[in-house]
């Protein structure tokens, strides 16, 4: 029953009413797992909130979050950060949500207002919600979510609502133009999209009267599982835990027919009929992922070359090569799927499964549970739906490395049949032809490193998260050294693949954070990286470096690391934490041989 509640409630599509009435059974299920990460969440509401904290704290368990909420009486959003607010400033948010609606809006315009006159009262009310994002960025350097607004139920103006300078509608079309320049200009700033959410759901289904008079919920009852939802993928995608590659299945999943049956010039695919473009909208769907950094695999029980001709059919939008890996053979689908993930090395939990095949879906979830398996049913025209509103690809920002990703696993399978020509790896890393740049932290790549920090999970020896705003306050942190590195070789640019943070004690460097990409694992960048630390420690009259491991399922691969690099066992904990420290040499060599750095 446990899994049957966690399954059934969670996934999308949400079943509401199971969810509000056993949440407390789904969050008994959601608890019994083995880490978290836990966040203090401030809910400040325009509106009541208590049923959609409730339901955002399954959601955010689901996610592997564990959130502490403080949340504000009714209304008082404005108050609790504009004025002293003691308990607050105890509660020391990571994220504050606004969870304001169109009810909230406190002006509105006259029929004999002016242009003039209507653009102050716009400028005046966006300036009043700008003055509650800038104190809250003075006062808690801390995340932001801020719902935009909702379209009015009814319109005064009817269809010139929309365009009229004095309707209702448009009046919130130029606010959430507001909202969103202001997320432009600040990284630490989030959006909850209700205009989209509630358009989607139906305004007449968002809206909820009763529910408003009786209970002061600004959304329906029905509507607070998926805005709950919304801000969870948020959340989610801040903190990197949202989804890396799209999984395959080919036969009724990316074309219609059975390639081996019907063979390729009869399988369903481009624009003759209906079916065909439904497929082909698909495909389009998913090249779009792929554009922004999601990694695409095929996991299908057929014979190789037989699905190969299938992908290269001509009127296929994907084909062979905008795949990272294709597993095409008669294995059962979970163990290729685990070849998969190690082939590309990155956890299971970052794999999304699509299949139109039920048993196969059941087996994948049996299998491998880690694996996230929507249960997309057999009907393509839905599969956009479940994976779009599902959010499992959600991202929080875009930077260059995202939009290159695909390149650099290119660029790795090149390397790996490079090194199958040598027979000495050291010889195989000096002929790749490293050349590392390891810096100080700088604004341009404060983006990509929050993000790197966040997402990385194997080579990651404290499991320490940060939002963009608290790594630009280390950036700017004199007591901290703060070092990224990027590197390139002769087949291309690694972008920025690792990061070390730690804090100065007096004399002693204390590793707060140490993370590295697992596309450049065992080509000596944590070698060249520690140089680096060294010599900047030295530089700030450290003595030695403090360094911490704490094992999760995910990094026991790190677990010797700073043995590794020379450093001698303080303490541990029961195989659960360990301590470590390096005494500065006078005379330190270098421990990267390979890799020329800021040449």
């Amino acid at each position: 029953m446990a899994q049957k509640f966690y399954k059934n409630c969670l996934d999308y599509p949400f079943q509401v009413d199971l969810i509000h009435k056993k949440k407390k059974l789904i969050k008994r299920e959601l608890l019994d797992r083995e880490t978290f990460i836990e966040k203090r969440i401030a809910i400040l509401g325009g509106s009541t909130t208590s049923e959609i904290k409730d339901i955002l704290d399954l959601f955010l368990l689901k996610e592997g979050i564990q959130a502490r909420f403080y949340e504000s009486e009714f209304n008082k959003y404005y108050e609790d950060i504009l004025f002293e607010n003691p308990s607050l400033e105890d509660f020391k948010p990571d994220i504050i949500y606004i969870h304001t609606t169109e009810k909230n809006i406190l002006v509105s315009t006259k029929i004999t207002d002016s242009v003039e006159e209507i653009e102050r009262i716009i400028q005046d009310e966006i300036a009043r919600f700008t003055s509650i994002w800038d104190s809250i960025n003075r006062d808690y350097n801390c995340i932001i979510i801020q719902n935009n607004f909702e379209l009015p139920r009814t319109r005064v103006f009817g269809n010139l609502d929309c365009w009229d300078i004095h309707g209702r509608s448009y009046l919130i079309q130029k606010l959430n133009s507001g909202f969103a320049h202001y997320a432009q200009a600040n990284h630490n700033f989030y959006i909850n999209d209700i205009h989209y959410l509630s358009a989607w759901f139906g305004l007449e289904k968002w809206h909820d009267k009763r529910f408003w008079y009786s209970y002061r919920y600004a959304v329906s009852y029905d509507a607070i599982a998926l805005l709950s939802h919304n801000i969870a993928k948020i959340i989610r995608a801040i903190y990197g835990k949202q989804k890396k590659c799209l999984v395959l299945d080919l036969d009724n999943t990316i074309w219609g027919g059975v390639i081996g049956d019907d063979g390729p010039d009869n399988i369903q695919i481009g624009k003759e009929t209906a079916i065909a473009e439904a497929y082909s909208a698909f495909q389009q769907y998913v090249k779009d992922l792929q554009g922004l950094g999601i990694l695409l695999a095929v996991c299908t029980k057929n014979n190789f070359d037989i699905a190969k001709e299938g992908i290269n059919h001509p009127d296929n939008i994907l084909k062979h090569k905008d795949f990272v890996s294709f597993k095409a053979n008669w294995d059962p689908k979970y163990v290729n799927i685990k070849g998969i993930a190690e082939e590309i090395n990155i956890g299971l939990d970052s794999l999304v499964f699509i299949d139109d095949n039920p048993a196969e879906r059941d087996l994948m979830r049996a299998q491998v549970p880690d694996v996230e398996v929507p249960e997309i049913g057999s009907e393509v025209i839905k599969y956009i739906e479940f994976i779009d509103m599902g959010g499992h690809f959600e991202p929080a920002s875009l930077s260059q490395d995202d939009l290159q990703r695909n390149r650099f696993y290119e660029d790795n399978a090149q390397r790996n049949n490079f090194q199958a020509t040598y027979a000495d790896y050291g010889e195989f890393l000096e002929s790749l032809e490293m050349v590392a740049e390891i810096k100080p932290f700088v604004p341009m790549y404060l983006e990509r490193i929050n993000q790197l920090i966040n997402k990385t999970n194997q080579f990651n020896l404290t499991t320490k998260r940060h939002s963009f705003t608290e790594i630009k306050a280390v950036s700017q942190d004199r007591r901290n050294i703060a070092l990224y590195g990027k590197l390139i070789d002769r087949f291309g640019d690694n972008g920025l693949i690792s990061v070390i943070i730690g804090s100065i004690r007096e004399n002693d460097l204390h590793i707060d954070i140490w993370v590295m990409s697992c596309r450049v694992i065992k080509r000596d960048m944590e070698f060249a990286m520690f140089d680096e630390l060294v010599r900047t420690c030295v530089t700030h009259r450290v003595e030695r470096i403090i360094g911490y491991y704490y094992k999760t399922i995910k990094n026991e691969m790190v677990a010797e690391h700073y043995a590794l690099m020379g450093f001698e066992l303080v303490e541990e904990q029961e195989g659960k934490a360990s301590i470590w420290k390096f005494e500065i040499p006078q005379n330190y060599y270098n421990k990267n041989q390979t890799i020329k750095v800021n040449a």
